[in-house]
């Protein structure tokens, strides 16, 4: 895999505590895989893939993940919700891949739950009921040709790991466009310690929103400097799929809260969260490992943390989305665009030049302060 720069590498003062990766594999346990779909057909090309996140590893024992969502904007989907509302968690992986792609992944990933969890599918009446999310990449590929398959979908899957993983134009992420620069898949994490334990929240992000004009990193007015090579319209036309991971143990109601704050992470990077965007969260727990509730008995206990002391758990969600999103775009590579409109190409963030702009803008912010 071919190290890409990331956004501290430019110097870019992004606050925080980082983990050892500096992302969603931080979260022991957590793996992350990809499947990434790219040709140079000029008739049908596919600029597309899926990323597969799974929360608790290769286990063979089906066991919930506690989860929370909230969707900013609902222009968009991400299924098994309903049941994450109601019941609080979910079993299995995490998928994320382009609008057209939710059928066949989600048919995957129930194929998956079922082999991987085979005695207990054998010998009880269980259900699955995947968490599949998506973002549009019909400007980059040709969403229309149904490219991913059930085989693409078993294979990023497969290729779930630990440790560090790739960015930019990856998975799901490998036909998305952000902020009219090319996007992607991008992640970060953050160590927040309470009462002498340390515990980290991280985020992995499907960035495919918002228009040049909006964005803002670190306070630089980045958009509004770096006007060349637009393709967008003037009008938002994409979505953001952002996925918290933590091991510190909360409650359902407390991630539903979490997830609340990826939209101040995306805020800070400039979006409002546009009309035609899908801005849907999703923050999960892999702490209180537990059997699932139909295979256990009348009563159930979980340990959660006291809400008092979230504050720094909010603003870790906070400072990971934002960077999250950065990294994406300072990993992704120029890309062709397939239509609407066809021909040009969407340009990857020019990291020298935006580095420059934050740098200059931090220097005389700090001449104006003093």
């Amino acid at each position: 895999m071919m190290t890409k720069l990331r956004a501290r590498a430019l110097e870019l003062p992004f606050p925080g505590r980082t983990g050892p990766n500096n992302a969603i594999t931080d979260v022991p346990g957590v793996l992350v895989g990809y499947k990434t779909l790219i040709n140079n057909d000029p008739v049908s090309p596919a600029c597309t893939g899926v990323t597969a996140i799974l929360p608790r590893g290769r286990t063979t024992t089906p066991q919930p993940v506690w989860a929370g969502m909230y969707a900013l904007n609902g222009n968009g989907e991400m299924t098994g919700t309903h049941w994450i509302q109601d019941g609080g968690y979910f079993t299995g992986p995490i998928m994320i891949t382009n609008s057209h792609g939710i059928g066949i992944t989600h048919h995957a990933a129930v194929k998956w739950t079922i082999k991987q969890y085979g005695e207990a599918w054998k010998n009880n009446h269980l259900w699955a009921m995947p968490v599949v999310a998506e973002t549009f990449d019909g400007i980059l590929n040709d969403i229309n040709a149904l490219h991913v398959t059930e085989q693409d979908a078993l294979d990023a899957l497969d290729d779930a790991k630990e440790g560090v993983i790739a960015e930019g134009n990856v998975g799901g992420g490998a036909g998305m466009i952000a902020y009219d620069f090319k996007g992607g898949t991008g992640t970060s994490s953050r160590i927040v310690e309470v009462d002498g334990c340390g515990y980290t929240v991280a985020a992995l992000v499907q960035a495919n929103h918002g228009i040049r004009p909006w964005l803002n990193v670190l306070g630089a007015p980045v958009g509004k400097l770096m006007t060349g090579d637009r393709i967008h319209a003037v009008h938002e036309q994409g979505s953001i799929i952002v996925i918290l991971a933590t091991d510190a143990p909360m409650l359902p109601h407390q991630l539903k809260r979490l997830a609340k704050r990826a939209a101040i992470g995306i805020g800070r990077n400039g979006s409002p969260g546009g009309n035609n965007s899908g801005d849907i969260f999703l923050a999960f727990s892999t702490a209180n490992v537990k059997d699932l509730p139909q295979l256990s008995g009348a009563m159930g206990s979980m340990e959660c943390l006291n809400d008092e002391v979230f504050d720094d758990f909010y603003m870790a969600a906070v400072e990971v989305v934002e960077e999250s999103v950065i990294n994406a775009m300072v990993a992704a590579e120029d890309t062709p665009t397939f239509k609407k409109p066809a021909n040009k190409i969407c340009k990857a963030i020019d990291a020298d030049k935006l580095a420059a702009i934050v740098k200059s803008f931090h220097e005389s912010s700090q001449q104006w302060s003093s």
